[in-house]
């Protein structure tokens, strides 16, 4: 169990498709083209990054959540256009259960469904399980976004149930939160079925 992580360090995870690094206040330069002309990205999150101003709020609330050591948001960098194609974090981070919640990821409208999603989340479990020592990683996504949730489910994830009226809606209303999460015990397989995938 790694309680010595670094919420300060400089971690990047790679591989020949994509880049991970730590999300930084001056990012909003660089997903600001996302804020302003794909609103849509956010239409199930519980925090709205469209237009500068929310987007510059959502990074805001990503480092006080880094700073205060149970989030560690990343930008991610899609080496094959040269460009940036969106966000995602670990979060919830709880040590002395070893678990974490990988989520708030979202893509621009180029990069979904072109297969960085699964080299992203092939390196941000791998970081989890194998560095981390995590023996469990959950995902949390809107009981109606189905596309998020096929995704989820395409790199191996099982479904453990769904919590009714969860969450208050950005826009009114209450959503049920469908919950997946993949084990350790599982990761080999995992592991090995989003290889060949990738």
């Amino acid at each position: 169990m790694n309680h010595h992580f670094d919420f300060n360090q400089e971690l990047i995870l790679e591989d020949e498709r994509v880049l991970l690094r730590p999300l930084r206040y001056d990012d909003v330069e660089n997903l600001l083209g996302f804020s302003e002309n794909e609103p849509e990205i956010w239409h199930f999150s519980l925090v709205r990054a469209n237009g500068r101003e929310n987007l510059e709020n959502y990074i805001n609330i990503a480092m006080a959540a880094r700073e205060n050591r149970t989030e560690f948001p990343f930008i991610v960098f899609d080496k094959q256009s040269q460009r940036y194609a969106g966000s995602t974090r670990f979060y919830d981070i709880q040590f002395q259960l070893a678990t974490l919640q990988l989520g708030y990821t979202w893509y621009g409208r180029d990069f979904q469904g072109t297969g960085l999603n699964k080299h992203c989340k092939y390196l941000l479990l791998s970081y989890a399980f194998e560095q981390l020592g995590m023996e469990r990683v959950e995902f949390r996504a809107d009981n109606d976004n189905h596309r998020s949730i096929a995704a989820m489910k395409s790199i191996g994830c099982k479904i453990d149930g769904v919590l009714r009226s969860n969450m208050p809606k950005a826009d009114g209303g209450r959503r049920d939160s469908i919950v997946l999460s993949i084990l350790k015990s599982e990761w080999p397989e995992v592991r090995e079925a989003l290889e060949l995938k990738m």
